[in-house]
């Protein structure tokens, strides 16, 4: 049997209602270890999974998580993702190893893989980012091809329909409308998921991270959020653990949130309460603001315990360890609903 077969993702879609109700989700945990934003985060995981088994390198492991979830066909990541409000699709993204060595790109166009081309610059240039059509002449020149930069086709049905009233709204957990029917919706690439955010630990010990993602849907020309931001979208301390985060990403930027994360576990806290109390800090500037919009981190220790919190209800994640399957959780959250 697969590792991700129907069968197990019902058992452990099953599993994951008690562990909701916990406000720390399970303690400890073994390694190696996979943790990714929302059900989505199963494909993901997957990827990952081929290489922690074989005891590869996280940082290898969260590299096929970006390329696998770039490759599924979505409105949120990759380049079937939905345009910016002049009807291009621009990706960014970053990667952290174990060594503090990081890679970001951000404006991105028609180039598959963002996760690859940061892992590229991080490995083979003295610089941490490059964005725009400088990122896209790096790519090519180091053997990425060029796509047609053709919109997918629920991504163009989406964008005429935007256009009607083109009107810039984001809606708060968008990328999980759908019911979480996590077999058949793989089997139907049904997933609409929101930014995608890997850490894995290795057999080693060591940590790694990714993010990736195609931005908000209809954004102004030239937007960039957190996920290319190495301390907002993504931060790794190979002392301490790892955090990554899906939501608006202005709102993360504002408190350097995955550093943030870090830094309260660094101080003691558990991975739940890191992000718990990092969601508070962005909800402390304004409370009733703060009811307009979704942020959820999620964050794994050296221990290998992991946790998670959001400021709307809706936000879950992924997580894969040896022996077990997935188990997709539901984060808590400050607002109830």
């Amino acid at each position: 049997m697969s590792l991700f077969s129907r069968r197990s993702f019902l058992r452990w879609s099953a599993l994951s209602i008690p562990f909701a109700a916990c406000s720390q989700p399970e303690k400890t945990v073994r390694k190696p270890l996979v943790i990714s934003t929302w059900d989505s985060g199963v494909i993901a995981n997957s990827a990952a999974w081929e290489v922690l088994t074989h005891k590869g390198k996280a940082l290898d492991a969260v590299e096929r998580a970006g390329i696998a979830i770039e490759d599924a066909v979505s409105c949120c990541v990759g380049l079937g993702g939905n345009p910016d409000r002049d009807g291009y699709v621009t990706l960014d993204a970053c990667i952290m190893d174990d060594k503090a060595n990081i890679g970001s790109v951000a404006f991105l166009e028609r180039i598959k893989h963002p996760v690859s081309v940061a892992r590229k610059i991080m490995e083979s240039t003295p610089h941490v980012m490059l964005v725009g059509s400088g990122a896209q002449q790096f790519a090519l020149q180091n053997g990425f091809p060029l796509e047609d930069g053709k919109l997918s086709e629920d991504a163009r049905k989406a964008y005429e329909k935007w256009l009607e009233k083109a009107e810039y709204k984001p809606v708060i957990n968008i990328e999980n409308q759908k019911p979480t029917d996590v077999p058949k919706r793989l089997e139907n690439g049904e997933f609409n998921h929101d930014t995608m955010g890997t850490l894995a630990l290795d057999t080693e010990g060591n940590l790694s991270g990714m993010c990736t993602t195609s931005g908000m849907a209809f954004k102004m020309r030239g937007r960039v959020g957190d996920s290319p931001i190495i301390g907002a979208g993504l931060f790794v301390d190979n002392e301490v653990g790892a955090a990554t985060c899906s939501g608006q990403g202005e709102e993360v930027i504002r408190v350097a949130g995955s550093h943030l994360v870090v830094e309260f576990m660094r101080n003691g806290d558990s991975p739940y309460e890191a992000c718990r109390k990092a969601v508070l800090r962005i909800i402390k500037r304004d409370e009733n603001r703060a009811r307009e919009f979704q942020v959820g981190f999620i964050a794994v220790n050296k221990a290998g315990e992991v946790g998670a919190y959001s400021v709307q209800p809706g936000f879950n994640y992924t997580v894969t360890v040896e022996g077990e399957e997935n188990k997709i959780l539901n984060a808590e959250s400050y607002f109830k609903g």
